[in-house]
């Protein structure tokens, strides 16, 4: 408004709303599917009308010849004035949080070689390096990262003039590629805000939840008014409670709520012991504080609610236990009975997937048998149209036959320690409380990286995909850093392929450990879960209009 906007819509197909304005602007993603729509709302423009509105369209994060040809095609390109780019690559989401939230990034980069998001993913980062420092060291591990470092080190070369002479807020950068770590978002997050993505799912720092557990209880009326629409939520740090309680294990949340509730009820006790005109002043001062705690240990009383309906639930139960016995190398080479019953019931596809990709990761490939019994069970009772979704994991590397005749997994994972036995999910000492058990790959090479360094691990990463590398950016003088006494290291995390809160919250771990001395920054080209992950590698099949 600011600005002298009018109104702003979601992009949908049919007649542009009514607005008495000049100028339309498109802000939109180069998708052909999304040119169609524009192409039918500017054919439904009514041209008799006065004054005509004019149309501009505004790509982002960059241009597409593709799209331009498209809607030149349908005939509608000329009526854009103006044709731009935008260019945001990497968008903040929390105080520790960036992301490019590309969703397609991973089927992209691994099933269509399609390098697009990894160029911008360099752009975002050499946007980074102009605001805040040319980050000294750079880290990488898979094929992806080195294609990143790459087109830094080009772009850097070929603008000379980006020295900059800003001190380096980041001492070190580590690229990741999502391929090199494919089981951890296949395991069921076990981080409160984990879980709130794994069942509800979280959109853009937004959840939709059921809202019966939301309706204000009045006295004497009963259900008879329950509000249908779903409660929508904002999650983000800048809530006291949500900050406190996102990244702990579901298990140790329970307590957190109910010693909040004491604090608080204490609080509102207060009003009867103050007596003085100054001692009211002081307690109204503090009231909307208070209420705003109020309300939000309500919310997030009824969000664990909610979770823990589900989790303690014989089928969470189930299903999770055959993701450990996995994870901790269990029967992962024989048809697994869990899985079999499942199918025959029919559960949900996406849930036989994880598990079943989940099995092929933790025995580096599946035996022939085994994979083809599995394939033939999901085709038979799911359908033969997703012959091609099992071709997609394959391809992603996630559901394949074991071609080197062994299996690795166990070495990496006595190596890494990916799996502790005794894990303390109230006070933890060890990222694998974030899964209860399991230590996250991608966030292990994190720490290890720190200290004691890769050499340590050579011939594990040997066995993990893709080159790992380091490549050292120059600084000009006097901007060398010189650490002060317990100074902490800054390093920031890039995930090529997508990140999972449960990883967020393990590198948020490692950053608050008293001897940590690393804070971790963490990017990635999409926030993921198990699930939104599987269903971007799915194909949907259309069957035969006829």
């Amino acid at each position: 408004q600011e600005h002298e906007v009018e109104k702003m819509f979601t992009l949908k197909p049919g007649r542009l709303p009514q607005a008495d304005v000049k100028n339309i602007i498109f802000f939109v993603r180069p998708k052909l599917e999304l040119m169609d729509i524009i192409t039918d709302n500017v054919l439904r423009e009514d041209r008799g009308r006065s004054p005509q509105r004019d149309f501009h369209i505004l790509f982002v994060p960059r241009r597409s010849l593709l799209c331009e040809q498209w809607l030149k095609e349908q005939g509608v390109l000329g009526s854009f004035i103006h044709r731009e780019q935008y260019s945001l690559d990497l968008i903040p989401f929390d105080g520790d949080l960036l992301s490019m939230e590309s969703e397609s990034a991973f089927k992209e980069c691994y099933l269509e070689s399609d390098q697009t998001s990894l160029y911008h993913a360099a752009k975002g980062l050499m946007t980074l390096q102009a605001l805040y420092g040319t980050i000294p060291q750079i880290f990488g591990k898979g094929e992806c990262a080195r294609h990143v470092a790459n087109m830094m080190i080009r772009m850097k070369r070929e603008f000379p003039g980006s020295q900059n002479s800003i001190f380096p807020v980041f001492d070190t950068l580590l690229l990741l590629d999502r391929n090199v770590d494919l089981l951890t978002p296949l395991a069921t997050q076990l981080t409160y805000e984990g879980l709130i993505d794994e069942i509800y799912g979280i959109q853009n720092t937004y959840v939709k939840l059921p809202p019966e557990k939301f309706a204000p209880k009045k006295q004497g009326e009963g259900g008879k008014d329950l509000p249908t629409e779903p409660k929508k939520l904002q999650l983000n740090s800048a809530e006291e409670l949500y900050a406190e309680i996102r990244d702990k294990n579901f298990n140790a949340v329970g307590s957190v709520l109910s010693k909040k509730a004491k604090i608080i009820s204490a609080a509102f006790e207060e009003r009867h012991h103050a007596k003085t005109v100054g001692e009211i002043k002081q307690f109204v001062s503090q009231l909307p504080h208070m209420q705003a705690a109020r309300s939000s240990l309500a919310n997030h009383t009824s969000i664990a609610e909610l979770i823990k309906d589900i989790t303690t639930s014989e089928d969470f139960f189930d299903n999770l236990t055959v993701e450990q016995e996995f994870m901790s190398g269990i029967d992962t080479d024989k048809v697994n009975n869990y899985i079999e019953d499942c199918i025959a019931q029919k559960h949900p596809l996406i849930k036989i997937l994880r598990l079943v990709c989940l099995q092929s990761v933790c025995n580096s490939g599946l035996k022939q048998k085994v994979l083809d019994h599995y394939k033939r069970e999901i085709l038979q009772t799911y359908g033969y149209e997703h012959v091609l979704t099992l071709n997609n994991l394959e391809k992603a590397g996630l559901l394949k036959p074991q071609t080197s005749g062994r299996n690795n997994y166990p070495t990496i994972r006595k190596t890494l320690r990916l799996w502790m036995d005794d894990v303390n999910e109230q006070n933890p000492n060890d990222i694998s409380y974030v899964y209860s058990g399991y230590a996250p790959l991608s966030v292990r090479l994190a720490q290890l990286l720190a200290r004691p360094g890769w050499r340590s691990i050579e011939e594990v990463l040997k066995m993990l995909p893709g080159p790992h590398f380091e490549e050292r950016q120059q600084l000009p003088t006097g901007l060398q850093k010189k650490r002060q006494h317990g100074e902490n290291r800054v390093t920031l995390v890039f995930f090529l392929g997508g990140v999972t809160y449960a990883e967020i919250a393990a590198l948020r771990f490692l950053s608050q450990m008293e001897d940590g001395g690393t804070e971790y920054v963490i990017a990635t080209t999409k926030l993921i879960n198990g699930t939104s992950w599987i269903k971007s590698l799915m194909e949907k099949l259309e069957p035969a209009p006829f």
